[in-house]
């Protein structure tokens, strides 16, 4: 049975906590044929990972009716985020937890709670960082788009590249050091001071230590794995492979932390990160999220993943004039990830050309482009037999001229 199919979930059952989703809901949406027939837009397969350009992931199916259940009634706000709080926080390890617009949201909120503590004054005074400290530590290879969201409290990204500018950097200004956790690609490239030593001169200097962890899953034990090292903030994606909903993260760590932000956020009037709210509808999705990802047989995904790869590279490379390559996978997460590379000049057709034909043909595949020459296929997030669509594209695409299909 595919992974499509069933639950990948280790002794442990949701049945408890969810409701069937109605026939009658089901037989509605099959004959108004859902909001993007409607629309006129055509969905895609997913062969770039967890991008949130077309997505990111599909949010898992039993979960649809437990938000829809939320939206039905009226509750307290602050009760319902104390009590999802301790849930998540059990599953992670930790002091706290809070439900966030995703881990950027997680990371901009973590940042104002690590400037404002509860001290409602400086809370409405952010972005203006008078009277409070006003800088973060950074390594100068973590420097990534995301980390907009910690400049975005007022602090400066101060950059340190060893153990000893790190060191040299603290000063009085220092309100905390951040930490990316891991990235796309990032067996590239190496860390100069490992997270440890990190958070051993952060603890020492008497400064708060937060790693965003958006890439860093799976597995959930890396999660809880930071936990147990004593990190102080954890920023994680819950839109991305946990399959919760796409706007949902989760922020992880020291209860005064945690409640710091909680006041710096939504529903707090005065606060840099009212805009950021989370409805009581992503709050319950992405609880019932972490449980179920929490128990997912992660093995199992891997070897779905590995299977897929192996078709595409089997099939692929009896196409005339391919090369392919399996890109070696992250330090934090297996990632199974094709390189299929051509001579452009040789069969007539460049990249943009076959990424172009990919999403416009039938189905519409979405695919990365290599930094040199060639197309990646993240086999990631996608669903039993979107491999065999993607080789019978890919191979359309190739034919050679005069050949029969």
């Amino acid at each position: 049975m595919s992974i499509s199919r069933r639950v990948l979930l280790k002794g442990f059952s949701l049945a408890s906590l969810l409701g069937a989703v109605p026939a009658s809901v089901r037989a509605a949406s099959k004959r108004t044929g859902g909001p993007y027939e409607q629309l006129g837009i055509t969905p895609v397969l997913n062969f770039v990972g967890t991008h949130t350009t077309i997505g990111a992931s599909k949010m898992w199916e039993d979960l649809h009716e437990a938000a829809a259940q939320a939206s039905r009634e009226y509750v307290v706000l602050e009760e319902l985020k104390d009590k999802i709080g301790a849930r998540l926080s059990t599953l992670i390890g930790c002091e706290d937890a809070l439900v966030t617009t995703g881990a950027a949201g997680a990371i901009c909120l973590g940042t104002c709670a690590v400037l404002t503590g509860s001290d409602t004054q400086k809370i409405g005074q952010l972005p203006d960082l008078t009277g409070m400290k006003s800088e973060v530590l950074i390594q100068n290879v973590h420097r990534n788009g995301y980390d907009h969201a910690v400049r975005s409290s007022g602090v400066r990204l101060m950059e340190f590249g060893s153990e000893q500018e790190l060191i040299d950097r603290i000063n009085q200004q220092t309100a905390m050091i951040y930490v990316l956790g891991g990235t796309s690609h990032d067996w590239e490239w190496e860390t100069p001071v490992v997270l440890k030593r990190c958070l051993d001169i952060a603890h020492r200097a008497g400064i708060p230590l937060m790693v965003d962890a958006a890439n860093m899953l799976p597995p959930w034990e890396n999660v809880r794995r930071l936990a147990t090292m004593g990190v102080d903030l954890i920023c994680i994606s819950g839109g991305k492979h946990m399959r919760g909903p796409q706007c949902s993260g989760i922020l992880a760590g020291r209860r005064d932390l945690v409640q710091a932000a909680w006041l710096n956020s939504s529903p707090h009037p005065d606060s840099l990160g009212r805009p950021m709210k989370v409805g009581r509808e992503e709050m319950v999705t992405a609880w019932l999220t972490a449980e179920k990802y929490s128990r997912l047989d992660f093995d199992a995904i891997d070897r779905q993943c590995v299977r897929q790869a192996e078709y595409l590279e089997r099939e692929l490379s009896s196409v005339p004039g391919l090369k392919l390559e399996r890109t070696p996978v992250d330090r934090t997460r297996n990632i199974r990830r094709v390189m299929v590379r051509w001579n452009e000049e040789a069969l007539g057709i460049t990249t943009a050309d076959v990424t172009r034909l990919l999403m416009a043909g039938t189905p519409r595949i979405a695919v990365g482009r290599a930094r040199e020459q060639g197309i990646e296929l993240t086999v990631f997030m996608n669903d039993p037999g979107d491999e065999k669509a993607a080789v019978k594209r890919l191979k359309e695409i190739f034919k050679p001229p005069g050949a029969t299909r």
